[in-house]
């Protein structure tokens, strides 16, 4: 099976670095230093309008900090997805969580109803529940697509024995995707050790010029 690298891009230089590296798929979002928030909708209209082939999965996260969200925050997220959705998006990255750290399920419920036939991933929300073998047969029975974590260590790399064991009871659905300090150096490491078949990274290694560089030695690296 092919794998997969899905590039964060944190700004629309971001995404043409990535996709003159060879990325085929993105995560659009912005604010990469707090661990990314949701672009506008001129930025997600911009990039579809550039690359019309390019999956465009859209990262939908209304402030830093905590996945625990009020009333009015959920209609925040609920009428950005709306949006992506409309303006092209293919995939929709979100999540959030009860104050107990567990799936906030009626939520959830509630994203992929607005989501319509476009796949929803629950981001690294994930990494911070309190139960994560429990909240992927949660998410499972939800019907979510992917889940991004990191293996609920600070990168990936360090979460490899969590990630193996979710990759073997999710048997393939929800998709695991590892993201966290992903680099051509660990990539195959990850790969190897977890059985991933996608993979998720920003390719930032100091400045936007080495994207490029790094998303075709990554995807150079991958399908070995």
């Amino acid at each position: 099976m092919k794998k997969i690298l899905e590039v964060c891009c944190g700004s629309l230089t971001d995404v043409i670095h990535a996709v003159e590296g060879g990325a085929e798929r993105i995560e659009l979002c912005t604010a990469l230093s707090v661990d990314g928030l949701t672009p506008s909708t001129g930025l997600t209209e911009q990039v579809r309008r550039m690359f019309p082939t390019l999956l465009l999965h859209v990262l939908i996260r209304p402030r830093e900090g905590c996945f625990v969200y009020n009333e009015e925050e959920k209609e925040v997220i609920l009428r950005d997805i709306r949006h992506a959705v409309a303006v092209g998006a293919d995939a929709i990255v979100s999540g959030a969580l009860t104050k107990e750290g567990d799936i906030d399920i009626p939520f959830v419920r509630r994203m992929i109803e607005d989501c319509g036939a476009c796949p929803l991933t629950f981001h690294r929300a994930f990494d911070v529940c309190r139960d994560p073998l429990h909240a992927l047969l949660v998410l499972k029975e939800l019907g979510i697509g992917r889940i991004l974590t990191s293996g609920q260590q600070l990168t990936a790399e360090e979460g490899i024995p969590l990630l193996r064991q979710l990759v073997r009871v999710a048997e393939g659905s929800p998709i695991i995707i590892p993201g966290g300090g992903v680099n051509s150096s660990n990539v195959q490491k990850i790969i190897r050790e977890t059985g991933v078949h996608e993979i998720h990274g920003s390719c930032r290694n100091g400045t936007a010029s080495t994207v490029t560089t790094e998303v075709a030695k990554i995807l150079s690296l991958i399908n070995f």
